[in-house]
């Protein structure tokens, strides 16, 4: 094969990665969404749809969910703009998905002579990029809002449009920060430059306007006042019924998806693990098989024995009654720690030995990990966040997005620009 045709492979695959990433991620999103309301409120949450007898804790909903808007009366407004009515759903589930491309998954390696990257695009200005993508996610509302010709998703569609004036002068301006610092704008070179120190130690002000700013621009609680039930029904999608409004449903939990790539890449080194640059886990091969082989008993035992507790008490509720699912996803768990514990003791005997190509394939599949870990903290987060805090007034949105974040961001620029003259004069 030539290289060219390889490279281009290469890219072709994690384009369809990539772009697969979220759409995976957004029905376990939804499910953790469910759950964890129902935890920080002390209730059970979804837990009733089932497919032959499997409840999967609660995921069959999101099936449910599908099969319901699907089959929902689909409705466009007489006095609608049909035209920009129907670009605004695929328009913001589009962008949403975009961003993705640039994020890095892992560092590359060689195999075979060629070089296999982690990435679907490496642009000279990657975070620019990235960052002009996310702006144009908010076209999405505003045609929505406009087009519908109400004055409720007309408000919300102005909403977000001021939102995202708001915030997006602080968002950009709490990475130049990190931008002084590593001294690129190509994500990768982001990345690398914090294999020895994260982005949210060099940039802790920073850190938090980013944060910040990306709950506004993702319009999530507590800054969702392009929705606003209380004030505006449902806001810009008041009028989106059937597909359209999954479309949305959809492009709101890709975007906290992408965002919790872009928070894990920029602030937390991305796939980059403690204590352990690149170098370090291929030179150190057995160490990394080891920690990934603790990794899957650990998680698997866990989830296994909580899994097995929790259906004897479901055991002990109804009176005796036991139900196979549990049971069987509990000892699917146990079997996976068993299995792991299996290898690790055979390659401790010296029964198992890696092949030579194993130390940067074992590597990149560590760093995936770490990188998947920070991402599911950040998802966590998200709904932490939106179930415990109320939703500001618009005033209260406007005031800390020009009086608070933009004045601390230009502080936080002119300290550091301040700290790197004295450190490298």
């Amino acid at each position: 094969m030539a290289d060219s045709t390889f490279t281009l492979l290469n890219i072709v695959i994690m384009v369809v990665v990539m772009w697969a990433t979220p759409l995976q991620f957004i029905p376990f999103f939804i499910w953790l969404e469910r759950k964890g309301s129902a935890i920080i409120q002390d209730r059970i949450g979804p837990q009733r749809a089932e497919i032959l007898g499997f409840r999967l804790f609660g995921l069959v909903h999101n099936f449910a969910d599908v099969i319901k808007l699907l089959w929902k009366e689909n409705i466009t407004p007489s006095a609608a703009h049909r035209a920009y009515y129907l670009l605004a759903p695929f328009w913001s589930m589009t962008l949403s998905l975009l961003p993705l491309l640039l994020i890095p998954l892992a560092a590359p390696l060689e195999l075979g002579g060629r070089k296999v990257v982690f990435q679907a695009a490496d642009l000279n200005m990657g975070l620019l990029f990235i960052l002009a993508l996310t702006s144009l996610g908010v076209f999405g509302v505003m045609l929505a809002g406009w087009a519908s010709n109400n004055k409720f998703s007309l408000m919300g569609g102005l909403r977000s449009s001021a939102q995202m004036i708001s915030y997006e002068i602080s968002m950009g301006l709490s990475v130049v920060g990190l931008l002084m610092v590593t001294q690129s704008v190509r994500v990768s070179e982001i990345v690398e430059a914090q294999s020895g120190n994260w982005g949210i130690f060099l940039q802790p002000i920073g850190f938090l306007l980013f944060l910040t700013a990306v709950f506004a621009e993702t319009n999530r609680n507590p800054f969702d006042l392009a929705e606003g039930e209380s004030e505006l029904v449902a806001g810009y999608h008041i009028e989106y019924s059937s597909v359209k409004f999954a479309l949305f449903f959809m492009a709101e939990y890709a975007n906290m998806v992408a965002a919790a790539f872009l928070l894990s890449t920029l602030f937390l080194g991305g796939y980059q693990v403690p204590f352990a640059p690149t170098e370090t886990l291929r030179a150190n091969p057995g160490a990394v098989f080891t920690v990934l082989l603790l990794l899957v008993a650990t998680l698997g035992g866990g989830v296994g024995v909580l899994i097995l507790k929790r259906a004897r008490q479901q055991e002990t509720l109804h009176r005796g009654i036991k139900h196979l699912e549990p049971f069987l996803l509990g000892w699917i768990g146990l079997a996976k720690a068993g299995a792991a514990l299996l290898l690790l003791a055979l390659f401790g005997a010296g029964v198992l030995t890696l092949p030579s190509w194993a130390p940067p394939v074992l590597a990149a599949v560590l760093q995936m990990t770490c990188l998947l870990l920070k991402v599911l903290f950040f998802c966590w987060f998200f709904v932490w966040v939106r179930w415990t805090l109320p939703r500001f007034r618009y005033d209260q949105l406007m005031d800390m997005g020009w009086k608070v974040m933009l004045p601390l961001a230009l502080v936080n620029l002119l300290v550091t620009g301040i700290v790197l003259l004295i450190v490298k004069g």
